[in-house]
């Protein structure tokens, strides 16, 4: 036999809303951090260059970067909407899936996301 959770219809229509204002705060998120890589004034030594490259890592082009995170988080959110969206029942299906995505980006986890420090 199945386990399975049981929301009401309420319920399910305001995680779904929750999750649509969610998707929007992201949207604008991403808008900010996509400006994050455009590093300027930080002079024209190499102590200086080297610091704002580590800038630009830490905003875009690795999976721990401000952009990546995200995305990721965005991707991980759609899911989890779309998955209540469809009556709820989907979600057990996509649950592990979703939470081993998130799981994956907390370096404290252990679960291996090649996080690196700056360097």
């Amino acid at each position: 036999m199945r386990d399975f959770a049981r929301l009401e219809p309420h319920v399910v229509d305001e995680i779904v809303r929750i999750c649509e204002v969610m998707l929007r705060e992201f949207e604008d998120a991403q808008t900010t951090a996509a400006k994050l890589p455009d590093v300027r004034g930080f002079g024209d030594f190499a102590s200086a260059q080297q610091l704002a490259a580590g800038y630009r890592r830490k905003a875009s082009g690795t999976p721990e970067s401000a952009v990546e995170r995200i995305e990721q988080f965005t991707l991980a959110l759609t899911q989890l909407r779309d998955a209540f969206a469809a009556g709820g029942e989907a979600f057990l299906d996509t649950e592990s899936d979703w939470a081993r995505q998130l799981a994956a980006t907390d370096p404290d986890s252990g679960a291996g996301n090649g996080h690196q420090s700056a360097q």
